[in-house]
C-alpha cells in the first residue's frame, strides 16, 4: 500500500497525540472582521471583479517607503540602486526608480537581464550574482550592435577562474566588458575572501585588455542576523575598506567607480560609510514580513496576499480526532471555525484578526478562527508574504490599490526572472 502524499499527511494523528500538540491552558477567544483598511481593500477587490487570489500593491504605502529611503540617502552622498528581483513588476520597478530618482539597477539573472536591456534600456545594470560564461557569451552575441547602457551591465567576477573564463568570451567575440569584483565582506556565500585574492584578480584583469574593472559588490545580509551585530557591522566595513584600498593601489582612484555595498536590511547601518559610493534595495519598498526588523520601522508593509475562503466548516474538524473537537475548541476557541483557501505559499494570514494556520491539520492547510470571525465563502482572507522574491511571479497581474480602489493591473517579468 502507496503511503499517503504528503499534502494529505496531518501534523499528529489520533485524538491523544492531537490534545498533546495543544497548550494544556485556555487561550483567550479572538473575535472580529476585517479592521478597516482590510474592509476597505475587501470592498475594492470585490468593485474591481477580483475573485482569485492576488498580490496587492498599496501604491500610498509604496510611496511611503520611497521617500524614508530618500529622506536617509538624501543627506549622504550614497546613491541607490535598485534590486530587481525584489521588485518584479516593470511599472512597479518603474515606479521605485521615478520616486526615488535612480536609473541604477541590480539583475540576479539572464531572463531579467534581458529584460532590463529591452524594457529599461538607459539603466545602469549592475548583475548581483556571477553567472556562468556560457550566458556572457549568449548576451554579448545579442547585443553586440546595441550601445545602449543596459546592454553593457557590469558582470560580477567572484574567483580568478571566473575572470578568465569571462575573459576567454570577450577575446572570441572582441567584445570589451565591464567587470565588478564581488568580495566576501562576511556572508561567505562567495566572493573574493580577502584583500589579497582581490589584487590576484586586479593582477589578471591588467593582462586583458577587453575586461574593464568598475568597483566591489560587498552584500552584508548576516549583519542583522547575528548577535553583536555592531561588531559585525564594523567588520564588514573593514573587509570592504581593504578591498577597495587593493583596488586603489591596484588601478588608481577613480570616483566613477561602482562600490556596492548593504541591502534592505542594512543600509541605514551605512549612511555614514566613507568607502562604499551605493547601497542596493528593493525588499524594503514593499517591506515582506522576512523585514520587519529595526532598520526598516521607518517601512510600512506595502505588499499583501488576497485569497477568497474556498470551504468553511462551522466546526473544524481533524481527521482521526474529530470525537476530540469539542475538547479543542475548550482549550483554544479560536480552533473552532475551519478554512480552506487556494493555497498561500510562503506567507501568514494578517487579517481578519484571530485567524491562523492550524497546528493540528498538517500542511498549512486548513486556517482556524474562534465562532466570532464571520467569514463566508468568497470573502478575502489577506496574508503578508514573507519575501517579495518569487512571490509576485506567482499570482498573475498585480492589483494596485489607490484612493479606495484598485485601479491598475501591473504585469510582472516573465516568470524565469
Amino acid at each position: 500500500m502507496k503511503p499517503p502524499a504528503r499534502r494529505a499527511v496531518l501534523a499528529v494523528g489520533g485524538g491523544a497525540a492531537a490534545l498533546a500538540a495543544v497548550s494544556l491552558w485556555p487561550h483567550p477567544e479572538i473575535a472580529g472582521g476585517h479592521p478597516p483598511y482590510f474592509a476597505r481593500l475587501s470592498g475594492a477587490l470585490r468593485r474591481a471583479g477580483v475573485a482569485e487570489p492576488t498580490l496587492v500593491i498599496d501604491r500610498s504605502r509604496l510611496a511611503a517607503n520611497i521617500a524614508a529611503v530618500v529622506g536617509a540617502l538624501s543627506p549622504t552622498p550614497l546613491a541607490l540602486r535598485l534590486v530587481t528581483k525584489s521588485l518584479q513588476a516593470p511599472a512597479l520597478l518603474r515606479a521605485v526608480m521615478q520616486g526615488a530618482r535612480t536609473s541604477r539597477l541590480m539583475a540576479f539573472n539572464s531572463i531579467m537581464l534581458e529584460t532590463l536591456a529591452r524594457d529599461f534600456a538607459g539603466s545602469d545594470v549592475l548583475l548581483g550574482r556571477p553567472l556562468p560564461a556560457v550566458l556572457l557569451d549568449q548576451f554579448l552575441r545579442r547585443h553586440a550592435a546595441d550601445s545602449t547602457p543596459a546592454a553593457h551591465p557590469q558582470w560580477l567576477v567572484d574567483s580568478p577562474r571566473r575572470l578568465a573564463q569571462y575573459a576567454a568570451v570577450a577575446r572570441a567575440r572582441a567584445e570589451p566588458i565591464r567587470v565588478n569584483l564581488e568580495i566576501d565582506v562576511g556572508l561567505h556565500r562567495g566572493g573574493l575572501p580577502d584583500a589579497r585574492a582581490v589584487s590576484e584578480v586586479l593582477a589578471l584583469a591588467r593582462t586583458e585588455p577587453l575586461v574593464t574593472v568598475t568597483g566591489l559588490m560587498g552584500y552584508d545580509a548576516q549583519v542583522e542576523g547575528v548577535p553583536f551585530g555592531d561588531a559585525e557591522l564594523a567588520r564588514v566595513k573593514r573587509r570592504y575598506a581593504q578591498a577597495n584600498a587593493a583596488l586603489v593601489a591596484a588601478l588608481g582612484p577613480d570616483p566613477a567607480r561602482t562600490l556596492n555595498t548593504a541591502g534592505s536590511p542594512t543600509y541605514r547601518l551605512h549612511l555614514d560609510d566613507r568607502v562604499a559610493n551605493e547601497v542596493a534595495i528593493g525588499s524594503g519598498f514593499v517591506k515582506p514580513s522576512h523585514f520587519d526588523l529595526d532598520t526598516l520601522a521607518t517601512h510600512v508593509p506595502a505588499a499583501f496576499i488576497a485569497a477568497p475562503v474556498l470551504k468553511r466548516m462551522d466546526q473544524a474538524l481533524i481527521p482521526t480526532a474529530e470525537g476530540a473537537a469539542g475538547l479543542l475548541n475548550a482549550l483554544d476557541p479560536n480552533s473552532r471555525r475551519g478554512y480552506f483557501a487556494y493555497g498561500y505559499g510562503d506567507a501568514d494570514p494578517v487579517s481578519p484578526p484571530g485567524v491562523r494556520f492550524s497546528r493540528l491539520y498538517g500542511d498549512r492547510a486548513m486556517l482556524t478562527s474562534s465562532a466570532r470571525v464571520d467569514l463566508r465563502e468568497d470573502d478575502f482572507l489577506f496574508f503578508r508574504p514573507a519575501e517579495s522574491e518569487g512571490v509576485f511571479l506567482q499570482y498573475g497581474d498585480l492589483a494596485v490599490y489607490d484612493g479606495g480602489e484598485i485601479v491598475e493591473r501591473w504585469p510582472t517579468f516573465p516568470v524565469q526572472a
